[in-house]
Order: structure tokens, then sequence, then C-alpha cells
């Protein structure tokens, strides 16, 4: 059987910015034949995350995840249907996922290695298994629950950088639900800042291309700030832990304005933003949403529940183009999908910095 699957063609190097270039679509035999324990998967969606930024490179930097290799197929979170199966635990139809997808468009893989999900949580939207439902909602839920230390009634505000992310999008809201009384977003559009505030309810939005961002989170939060949830580190994140309260908190989800360097993670700080951290007791501890996994279950249940109460709201926006793909790399994070047949086509959603290709 001819598939096609998109390889990893080049690095772009530990300082420069992904291309296109650095990735080819090439096709493939996939074997006729599935052995016992198995199961044959048509792909629906592939999810493109800035944490594989560090995987372009040859030492990711991380002991828990693996750089991909010149040549051979490239792999992240994935979705797809099963259309055979040797596996006990799955059948011809089920809907099944893993964190380490192979990007092709039909995949042999170990039934173990995959997940069943219920479309029925996500009102049938498959996709978002790969994004509010699923480890970019995880990441904002717990990341929140661990390192937030929210407490309903006690008037905390709330920063979010990248906020108009997938992650970011996400943890203003919850923030919000788990009884923050003030959310900030800090964004790079106006475009951007005009959705948190009028559709996905932040009090206040920055746009931090535009206007002096210190004078404007000394406007919005007049009383401090509680609780940082970081996503690009770096010169908006120093601005914002400079006016951090006294024992407050940095849930330190990503740091993506700091991917294209050589530098280790999570970045040191400059000192004089180091000096103000420690001076104030602001926690600044790495979170990583893998080492939670007990939590999953509880944690797709909350968010499924919020989503069909209209209480979380989700942003997606379609193009088309398998063939785009490595271009977005250089954005933040994409998800490639599939159809569920063949009788219609191939999607690329995407929230403002997340992408969904089609082919």
């Amino acid at each position: 059987m001819i598939i096609q699957r998109v390889v990893l063609n080049s690095r772009p190097g530990k300082n420069g910015n992904p291309v296109a270039e650095n990735f080819r679509i090439e096709e493939d035999n996939l074997p006729d034949n599935i052995n016992e324990g198995q199961v044959q998967v048509r792909t629906l969606y592939l999810s493109v995350d800035p944490y594989m930024r560090c995987r372009m490179n040859e030492d990711t930097g991380s002991d828990y995840i693996t750089p991909w290799q010149l040549s051979q197929v490239v792999d992240g979170g994935g979705i797809g249907i099963v259309e055979e199966s040797k596996h006990v635990h799955f059948t011809k139809g089920d809907f099944v996922t893993s964190f380490y997808w192979p990007w092709q468009t039909k995949v042999i893989l170990n039934g173990n290695s995959l997940e069943k999900v219920d479309p029925q949580l996500a009102n049938g939207h498959l996709s978002y298994f790969l994004g509010a439902i699923g480890m970019p909602g995880l990441t904002s839920l717990i990341g929140i629950q661990e390192k937030g230390h929210i407490t309903a009634g006690s008037n905390q505000t709330m920063v979010v950088s990248g906020a108009a992310g997938a992650c970011g999008s996400l943890a203003g809201q919850i923030g919000h639900l788990m009884g923050c009384s003030r959310v900030v977003g800090i964004c790079g559009t106006q475009e951007k800042c005009h959705l948190l505030t009028s559709e996905l309810g932040f009090d206040a939005a920055i746009n931090y291309k535009k206007g002096n961002v210190a004078e404007q989170l000394r406007e919005f939060c007049p009383a401090g700030v509680d609780v940082y949830f970081d996503n690009v580190g770096g010169d908006i994140s120093d601005t914002v832990i400079s006016q951090m309260n006294q024992n407050s908190h940095i849930i330190l989800c990503g740091q993506i304005s700091q991917y294209n360097k050589d530098v280790p993670y999570p970045p040191p700080l400059p000192p004089a933003v180091e000096a103000i951290q420690k001076e104030r007791n602001i926690t600044r501890e790495r979170f990583l949403v893998l080492n939670y996994k007990d939590e999953f279950e509880s944690g797709i249940l909350q968010l499924s529940q919020w989503f069909k109460e209209g209480k979380l709201k989700i942003k997606e926006t379609v193009v088309n183009g398998l063939e785009n793909m490595g271009g977005k790399m250089n954005v933040g994070l994409c998800i490639i999908c599939m159809s569920l047949a063949q009788i219609f086509p191939f999607f690329l959603y995407f929230y403002f910095p997340r992408f969904f290709f089609s082919f």
C-alpha cells in the first residue's frame, strides 16, 4: 500500500528559525499485513506543537523528548480511525490517539501505544482531543491546579502571555473558572486582543507590539499580579515578573520566544529580575504535564464538561494543504487534519497561533 509521509529533510540549527525546506513529503510502502497486537489506522489529525522545535535539533536539551532523525518520518500527537485490528482492545471504527503518532496518511502501530477516545466528549469534534480537550487543555488545567495556587474569593489577578495561543486562550478561561477575579492576556495583534475580551472572557488584553507593556500592566492590574501563566519567556516575562506580588506564582508552561536560541530550559532570568523573584518569594518551577498522567482522565472529563456547558470557548479556523505544514513550524502550534472518509477534503484548523492543516 502506498502512503504519504513527512520526514525531516534538514535541521535549522540551534539558533535558526525553522523553514518549510526543513521537511519534505515522500511516498512509502505500508505492509499489507499486520501482526498480533498491532492495528492499522488512517490518520485524521496530527498536532504540531512548540516543543517540537527542540526535536529538530540533534540534542533536544531535554531528557524526556528525543530528536527527530534526518530522512526519517517525524511524529507527535495524533488521532486516527482503526481500519484493521489484531489487538484485543480495539476494533475497526474505533477512534484512537497517541503522543507519538507518525506523520503519515496511514500507519501500523502497536496497540499498547494507543488510547481510545470517545467523540461524544467533544460533541464529535475530534480535533479538540489534540487541543482544548487534549494535551493543551490538560496542560492549562493541571498547570493552574498544581502551580497556580488559586483560591476562589481571594481577588487574585492572573496574567497570561501568549494568551491567544492553544494553551493561553484556555488558561485565561480556566483561571476565571477556578476563581481568579481578574485575568489579563498579552498577545501580538489587536484582532487577538479583541477575541480575548469579547469572546473568551478576559478582563483586559495587551498588544505587546503597541504601547508600553509595563504601563498597561499597571493600569490593568492595579493590585499587582498574583499568578502568571508564562508561555513566552524573554522580555515580556521579565516585565510581568517585575510587577508580581509577594508570594505569587509563575506557571512555567513554555518559553517560545527562546526556542530558536541555544539556551538551557528554563532560560535563566536576568540578574535584576532574578533578584525580584527571590526577594518576593515568587515560585518559578518547571511544569511538565506528562508528570501528572494520573490526573489526565479526570482532567479530560472536566474540560469536556466545561465545553458542553458553554463555559470553555474553543476557536478554530480552516486552512488547506499538508504541503504547507513545514512552513508553520516557526509559528507556534499546528494540527494537520485528515478527513474521516475520502469523500471530503482534509482540513487544517488553527487557533491564533494554532494551526490544523488539510491534505
